[in-house]
């Protein structure tokens, strides 16, 4: 190992792929983030393999897709023993750190099952993802749900703001009206400053944690450190001077049409008459929050700037690939539309940059690759970076390495998207088994095509309307192009990905392997055995080990 391969993964949550200057934002300056895309590449057309926070973070971590992996959904436990993060990277000699939020949630019956102590080795390495965690908070903490000992309580508590067990919620997410106390939750205040300040909000908290690992860190290990920002995730509440920094004329033109309204698609339909839908479909809102989004994520820019001031003083930036990218989008009323959860752009589209400091990539500094990239690829890259083999009995994802160093390589046609919604507030009416609630996108360069069991399809032409307004899934004009869609989301389903206990390699080393044990099937005589057949000999006994 060189000292080239330590790994800087941010992660941010929530943040929409264009709401960066550099992908195109007219009134969000983000110049820090736009210098990472200077100095590597910036992969426009990066999907998530979920548009929500839990099954997209555990493809992030495994390089597997959702149904390969198994958690489909935010309280859904990612199944003992599926290999992750750690599991791929300790072996390399790369040390997994978190610093944030991973929404892990650990397979405890499983663990059960199997006899493994949550708290030993093995239970902790699988209950985090393979990280070894030196802050974890996955933020979203109402009352209800609060744990005592998130250090961040505890932070904010020793800097005196006194609410209750939670100032997460009471104090970096609330703000005062009047004398009052209001829950961040609600989104007529998203304008009114945080009680905390700049100082003490999640986004600087977490920020120095990452610099203190980094002091901490005496060099003997190459590490991977995972800041994961919990913001500009709702509750959309920023510190002063975030909260009032942008106002309504800063933001961009909410994008939807009235067509989208005529002839709804019935699930899609679902989706636009959630309560987020609702709110955001409204003018006043998005005025209100969409401004206060934009300070959060200006907040993260700016802490960003820091970051990279102590790296380079400390000398770590020439030797440290860097990732920039975020979980899932948000929708602010884009296609009658809030919150996450679906598969246009806006939610499952992400940012995605890349630096890595080798010289090899000198070539694609600065670039914009268009190629389609999923979530997945990044665990193979980092393995790839760290000297390793991908395991391809094992990764759904490629390594993106080929395509920093420039290389004309073969590249994907199609990305996959998939979300189970059998825990939205609209199942209870629909009376259906959680099991059916599945929904499946596959996109290329041309079409996108979203399939739910029950449910006619979606399908836009990319190519003709950009903009995914009009919907096809419906029209007779259209039916061989579903179909070869179908065909693609069905050719994908259908890919060999559960055998992960046995290696291409050794796969390779078994054919004919029955064969070459003498286990001689169909043969008429001794005659007809060729090498590397082996003729049972009844003088010796031998036993082979797979």
């Amino acid at each position: 190992m060189s000292k080239r391969k330590n790994i800087l993964f941010i992660m941010c949550d929530q943040l929409r792929y264009d709401y960066l200057s550099c992908a195109g934002h007219k009134t969000l300056q983000t110049p820090n983030i736009d210098t990472l895309a200077e100095r590597g590449v910036r992969f426009a057309n990066t999907y998530v393999q979920s548009p929500v926070c839990g099954p997209s973070r555990m493809s992030f971590y495994t390089g597997r897709y959702v149904s390969s992996h198994g958690a489909t959904g935010n309280f859904i436990p990612l199944r003992i023993g599926e290999h992750n993060i750690g599991d791929h990277l300790k072996p390399l000699g790369i040390r997994p750190v978190l610093v944030g939020k991973t929404h892990m949630i650990a397979d405890q019956e499983g663990m059960k099952r199997l006899g493994i102590e949550p708290t030993s080795k093995i239970g902790v390495h699988h209950s985090q993802a393979g990280f070894e965690v030196y802050e974890r908070d996955d933020g979203v903490h109402p009352d209800m749900m609060v744990k005592p000992n998130v250090a961040y309580n505890t932070y904010l508590n020793g800097r005196g703001y006194d609410s209750h067990a939670n100032p997460w919620h009471w104090a970096a997410n609330s703000v005062k009206v009047d004398g009052d106390v209001r829950s961040g939750f609600f989104n007529d205040i998203a304008d009114k400053p945080a009680i905390v300040s700049d100082e003490d909000s999640e986004t600087p908290y977490m920020t120095r944690r990452a610099m203190e690992f980094l002091v901490e860190d005496d060099g003997a290990t190459p590490w991977l450190l995972h800041l994961s920002y919990i913001k500009p995730h709702w509750p959309y509440i920023a510190p002063a001077p975030y909260n009032n920094m942008y106002g309504p004329e800063d933001i961009q033109p909410v994008h939807r049409s009235k067509v989208e309204l005529e002839d709804v698609n019935p699930l899609a339909q679902l989706f636009q008459n959630r309560v987020s839908a609702r709110t955001f479909s409204r003018k006043e809102a998005r005025e209100t929050v969409v401004p206060t989004y934009m300070g959060l994520i200006k907040q993260i820019d700016d802490q960003l700037g820091v970051l990279f001031d102590f790296m380079e003083k400390r000398g770590l930036l020439k030797d440290t690939m860097i990732v920039f990218t975020s979980d899932h989008g948000d929708y602010f009323g884009d296609h009658w539309m809030g919150d996450k959860d679906f598969f246009h752009d806006p939610a499952v589209k992400v940012p995605l940059i890349v630096v890595d400091p080798d010289p090899a990539c000198d070539v694609t500094r600065g670039t914009v690759e268009q190629r389609p990239v999923e979530a997945i690829d990044l665990v193979p890259t980092f393995i790839e970076y760290a000297g390793g083999e991908v395991p391809e009995h094992i990764i759904d994802g490629r390594s993106l390495m080929p395509l920093l160093h420039g290389e004309d390589v073969e590249w994907r046609k199609f990305v996959i998207s998939e979300y189970d919604y059998f825990m939205q507030p609209f199942n209870a009416k629909l009376q259906r088994k959680p099991l059916e609630c599945r929904i499946y996108m596959v996109a290329s360069a041309r079409w996108k095509y979203i399939y739910a069991p029950r449910y006619s399809p979606m399908l836009f032409d990319l190519t003709n309307d950009p903009d995914e307004f009009y919907d096809l899934g419906r029209s007779e004009d259209y039916v061989k192009e579903r179909q070869m869609m179908h065909n693609a989301l069905a050719d994908w389903a259908l890919q060999y990905r559960q055998r992960t206990a046995l290696s291409e390699e050794r796969a390779h080393q078994m054919i004919g392997l029955e064969d070459k044990l003498g286990v001689l099937i169909g043969y008429w005589n001794e005659d007809d055995v060729q090498p590397p057949a082996v003729v049972p000999d009844p003088k010796t006994i031998s036993k082979f080990v797979l």
